[in-house]
């Protein structure tokens, strides 16, 4: 009996004549069902890093507002309240971005569409703090929102495939008698 390639099922020796079988796709085969979870995951956080782009970060200035808008091509509305200007983002694709801004820096982010923006890119200096603390959560737990709350940075995303929303905030920057629920 002839072996056969776990690619496309022929005979080794005709799918290797034919260049179809490699030493990396045979690799692959040969790790079976259990690396689809982890591929999946890690192409997964990959979306998270860019999905659409964005160029304020949390702690910067307010001045990177307008470029952000152009990089989506979105339209820019900004709504005042009493200790803070919300930069809310539409794109043309349905996804919101909104930057929380007080005393001329982002302290906050919300976001929502389907599918999670540039996180290294909105969370700035904060995102290395972001990828760890998400890593060590997703060991304990797969497939659950990410809901990191570390002294200086929370993060909070959920959503299902289609539908995403989340928001950052650094704690030690919300404006005082500012409740961190009006982050959203």
């Amino acid at each position: 009996m002839t072996a056969r390639c776990p690619v496309h099922m022929s005979p080794h020796s005709a799918c290797t004549r034919a260049g179809a079988s490699t030493p990396a796709s045979q690799s692959r085969a040969r790790r079976g069902p259990r690396a689809w979870p982890l591929a999946l995951a890690a192409a997964l956080f990959v979306s998270l890093l860019a999905a659409f782009p964005a160029r304020a970060e949390l702690g910067g200035g307010v001045d990177s507002v307008q470029q952000d808008q152009a990089r989506m091509e979105g339209s820019l509305q900004i709504t005042h309240a009493a200790a803070y200007d919300v930069h809310e983002i539409k794109t043309q694709g349905g996804s919101v971005v909104r930057e929380y801004v007080a005393g001329g820096k982002v302290f906050g982010l919300a976001w929502q569409g389907r599918g999670h923006p540039n996180l290294q890119q909105l969370l700035g200096s904060y995102f290395e703090q972001f990828q760890r603390a998400a890593q060590a959560q997703s060991q304990v737990v797969r497939r659950a929102p990410i809901m990191i709350h570390e002294s200086g940075l929370v993060v909070e995303i959920s959503g299902h495939p289609g539908f995403f929303v989340g928001r950052a905030y650094v704690p030690q920057m919300v404006p005082q008698g500012v409740a961190e629920s009006q982050i959203r």
